[in-house]
């Protein structure tokens, strides 16, 4: 089973820039793909940017030219760069991986911007 442990979140002002990074269990080889999903009280649960082994991304339109995604495919590592941050940025961020069919998530990291 693959265990994700996210940190960074916190507490930023509008305008301001923070970093999430989410480590899958390093025994897995494979893991694809990886990204951010976030959750907003009383919203579901949505994508934020995904990226696969070979880097590929997806983003929401909603962070375009905002956030940037990249992994270290040897550490099973997935970031998430977010500048620019909005107080719609607000939510609880969830790492997301997929290994050999099956998805797995982080605990979640909460990201609150506000003034």
């Amino acid at each position: 089973q693959v265990q994700l442990v996210e940190s960074g979140g916190g507490l930023v002002q509008p305008g301001e820039s923070l970093s999430l990074a989410c480590a899958a269990s390093a025994r897995f080889f494979g893991i694809d793909p990886m990204g951010w999903y976030r959750q907003a009280p009383g919203n579901e649960r949505e994508l934020v940017a995904i990226i696969g082994i070979g880097g590929t991304t997806r983003y929401a339109d909603s962070v375009k030219d905002r956030f940037t995604i990249s992994r270290d495919n040897a550490k099973n590592t997935v970031f998430l760069q977010m500048n620019s941050l909005k107080v719609e940025d607000t939510a609880v961020y969830y790492c997301y991986c997929g290994y050999q069919g099956r998805a797995y998530w982080g605990q979640g990291t909460r990201v609150t911007v506000s003034s």
